[in-house]
């Protein structure tokens, strides 16, 4: 049987992999749903972006996790790809859902959209964090209002040095066992960087038919899928 280790994106918390939790422990698998430091319950804990590698390891080490799928959605997948490479033969897959993957001596800021300065204006805008979205934001994504509500409960700001420090790699990533998830609603393609990656024997895609919160949007095909890359 697999241990999941489930790490949320940014913003969120354990609570995230509610409805996802009950169907992989049904199946007899251990879940490990984790927050990191800074968010959730755990606000006002000083992280940065090595404290959300260190969570996920001393996670998987503290409970003594063998056979380890370990889940990164959104930005978790950067700290979650640092922490596959460091658990070594604990690790049976990482799965990346419709995540950011980790870039030697990159950070998710350097990765964003608008460039590096605007984001990090975004951050010293609000005393240190990334705010959390708002309704607005969620449309288009698949989700209920009622999931959208739940999203936005269970929010709070980002601690805005975990998004602008460089991680940390000490060998290719495309050697990792991964899984790529794509929620096509968020973008048929994913970016140029996991498109490489997804060349490497080692690593397979997976598509969604909706947004970037499948563990609200879609929770029983995400454990589905998390199911299938466990066999």
């Amino acid at each position: 049987m697999a241990e999941f280790v489930l790490v949320a994106g940014a913003w969120l918390g354990s609570s995230a992999w509610d409805e996802v939790v009950a169907p992989l422990r049904s199946a007899g698998h251990g879940t490990h749903p984790l927050t990191l430091s800074g968010l959730a319950e755990k606000q006002g804990v000083p992280a940065g972006q090595q404290t959300h590698v260190q969570d996920i390891v001393d996670e998987i080490e503290r409970g003594d996790l063998h056979d380890v799928v370990l889940v990164g959605h959104s930005y978790a997948g950067i700290p979650v790809g640092q922490a596959a490479e460091r658990i070594g033969e604990r690790l049976s897959r990482v799965v990346f859902v419709d995540s950011e993957v980790p870039v030697d001596g990159g950070s998710f800021a350097s990765g964003w959209w608008q460039g590096q300065a605007a984001f990090e204006a975004q951050i010293a805008d609000n005393n240190g964090y990334w705010a959390p979205l708002g309704a607005a934001d969620f449309d288009g994504q698949g989700l209920t209002d009622e999931q959208v509500a739940r999203l936005i409960e269970g929010s709070t700001p980002h601690p805005g040095a975990t998004l602008t420090e460089p991680a940390v790699l000490t060998r290719p990533l495309g050697e990792l066992p991964a899984t790529y998830v794509k929620c096509l609603l968020d973008g048929p393609e994913p970016n140029d960087t996991v498109a490489k990656l997804l060349t490497s024997d080692h690593w397979r895609l997976v598509t969604m038919d909706t947004g970037h919160w499948p563990m609200f949007s879609q929770p029983t095909e995400l454990a589905r899928i998390l199911l299938a890359e466990a066999a």
